[in-house]
């Protein structure tokens, strides 16, 4: 046994503060200076993570406590990036699973702490903000542990140590009274409780592919446990392709790298045991065996769990295609979905029967909407129609994918919540007792049923409700849901929108675009609250005359336009619409721009 390394992951639901606690971590193990500026959220890199907040990402990072090498897997949170947990559990010996001392364990944590125990992980309980108002860290014990016995976890679970913290603060206790110390706590219950890795030194390397990163200089990187035997420079290794045999291939191992802090540190030779970075070998994929020449057979990879929601990616053919982006065509497109393949596993991308169309397959609207965002500013331009679930024909039946839904929220809120979900087939499974002056609601509901939503739910509730989800598997179709409330106000003409025209067409409902915005025929410019399709024009400017008006001479007062964030269009579009992305601008639109047209397609 390998005595100087230990390998965990990081698992919580969003916002339970992984990401802080591994900032704590990384700043008391010494990986940073004593005046070095360290930014909050430092494992949380990509853009689209700093500014929203959450981790997409799985990221490796390693620390040195007392001469213990630990080897740390910060994971997301969000049950869209449940895929990114799956795979790097693999790698690891042990989790830390973090808790609310708030909120107590929801709908991720049963997730993450159910794919841990389905491969005997040691678990360490952490309960973090245990400084925050209303905390409540004895009765989240509690619930813990009925959800360890929910999740059928044995006796050895069951005697899990618990630790409480304040990651923020940085510091850790076995008392949950302690509102001062360091993160000492937490290290030695890590070299306590989480057992080394196996090392068995003898026998043939294998190493298993779990993440893959890429780097302009030397391509592919594959990062991995080694599970055996000892990996050297410029040894020749053989690589057992997970899904395709036909692929397998000699090849020779030219860079290794282990993790220190945040660096990748070049090195001549690993272990087993050692999580590590290999590059060099072109067409590397996640779940792929790198062997010794000898090896016939790879290492088992975790069965990533299914997509369960669709959206069609095509070529932007609108009045204002290629104005901004560089990469337009098809080719391009389907090229650059592809490769997403190779990093993604929870992502499917299939062809259509229209050579400009791709169904790009994810595990939910998040999911689906970070990949738009992050191809957009990597300059593509494209279209994407309304998510739509994916069936399962099960015993000759149509089967639909099912949604386990917490929500907390407020008391005067509760009689609206349960009416909506009731409307989208929502089923009320638990109702608890307020708790703080919230009351939270367990509904299970159809995965359609969420589509559109969420923005509705934030108006109802005032911005005062949190909901979570979790994939809940699969039952009979619930039969049709009522579509969008609301109607779309269309532009009937193309041009610059007019301070006039808007404040003519303000009246109808909520407006998306402001003065000097260029619109095109058949582009969706506002909500109709009456529930219909009207179509208005939003560049006609007023008429001069040499007769002057009090009334027309008046200043127009516009309202304020609704902004609309790539997240709220995609669950507002309806399926005769579609939402066109640029670099710069994402614009809602007919599918059919030509009213003639769409008047008759209708008939």
């Amino acid at each position: 046994m390998s005595q100087d390394i230990r390998n965990i992951a990081i698992i919580a639901h969003v916002d339970h503060g992984k990401t802080t606690l591994v900032d704590a971590l990384l700043k008391q193990s010494g990986v940073f200076r004593e005046n070095q500026a360290v930014a909050d959220r430092v494992m949380d890199s990509g853009d689209i993570e700093r500014e929203r907040g959450i981790t997409i990402l799985s990221k490796n990072t390693a620390i040195n406590y007392q001469g213990t090498k630990i080897n740390i897997i910060d994971t997301p949170g969000h049950a869209d990036f449940g895929g990114e947990v799956e795979r790097v559990l693999k790698m690891v010996s042990g989790v830390v699973l973090l808790v609310d001392a708030y909120e107590g364990p929801m709908p991720q944590t049963k997730f993450v702490l159910k794919k841990s125990f389905e491969l005997d992980l040691p678990v360490i309980v952490c309960i973090n903000k245990i400084d925050r108002p209303g905390a409540r860290p004895s009765q989240v014990v509690g619930e813990i542990l009925d959800l360890f016995i929910e999740l059928g976890a044995d006796e050895s679970v069951l005697d899990a140590p618990f630790i409480y913290a304040s990651a923020k603060n940085g510091y850790a206790s076995l008392d949950p009274e302690a509102r001062e110390g360091t993160m000492a706590p937490l290290f030695e219950t890590i070299l306590r409780e989480i057992p080394a890795p196996s090392q068995n030194l003898e026998g043939p390397f294998k190493l298993l592919i779990s993440t893959i990163d890429y780097n302009d200089y030397v391509g592919r990187i594959g990062i991995g446990k080694l599970e055996e035997g000892v990996l050297k420079e410029g040894d020749s290794a053989h690589v057992l392709n997970a899904s395709d045999p036909s692929k397998d291939k000699a090849v020779k191992i030219s860079n290794i790298f282990e993790f220190e802090g945040l660096n990748r540190v070049e090195i001549d030779r690993a272990e087993a045991g050692n999580i590590i970075a290999i590059s060099g070998i072109e067409d590397i994929n996640i779940g792929d065996t790198i062997a010794h020449p000898g090896v016939e057979e790879g290492l088992d990879f975790v069965k990533i769990s299914e997509p369960t929601l669709s959206m069609t990616f095509s070529v932007n053919d609108s009045p204002f295609a290629g104005r901004e982006g560089d990469f337009l065509t098809s080719r391009q497109i389907k090229s650059r979905l592809y490769r997403e393949l190779h990093t993604d596993v929870s992502l499917r991308v299939e062809d259509t029967d229209r050579t400009d169309a791709f169904k790009v397959s994810g595990r939910g609207e998040l999911h689906l909407s970070v990949l738009i965002e992050k191809l957009r500013r990597e300059g593509y331009e494209f279209q994407v129609s309304k998510p739509e679930v994916l069936y399962k024909d099960i015993e000759g039946k149509r089967h639909e994918p099912m949604e386990k839904v917490t929500i907390d929220v407020s008391g005067d809120f509760v009689g609206v919540v349960i009416e909506k979900l009731g409307q989208r087939k929502g089923e009320l499974v638990n109702m608890e007792e307020p708790s703080g002056g919230y009351s939270r609601l367990v509904f299970k509901i159809p995965a359609r049923g969420l589509i559109g939503y969420r923005q509705e739910f934030l108006t109802d509730t005032r911005g005062n409700g949190i909901m979570n989800s979790e994939f809940a598997g699969y039952a009979p179709y619930k039969g049709e849901i009522p579509s969008r409330p609301t109607g779309s106000i269309i532009s009937f003409d193309t041009g610059m929108a007019s301070a006039y025209g808007l404040h003519n067409a303000q009246g109808r409902g909520s407006l998306f675009v402001t003065p000097g915005q260029e619109v095109y025929e058949g582009q969706v410019v506002g909500l109709n609250p009456a529930g219909l399709d009207l179509e208005v024009s939003v560049t006609k400017t007023k008429r001069h005359s040499n007769v002057r008006q009090k009334k027309s001479d008046e200043a127009l007062v516009l309202s304020p336009v609704r902004e609309m964030t790539l997240e709220g269009a995609i669950e507002f579009i309806e399926k005769d619409e579609l939402i066109e992305i640029t670099p710069k601008h994402f614009r809602i639109r007919k599918k059919i721009l030509d009213s003639n047209r769409r008047y008759k397609s209708k008939k």
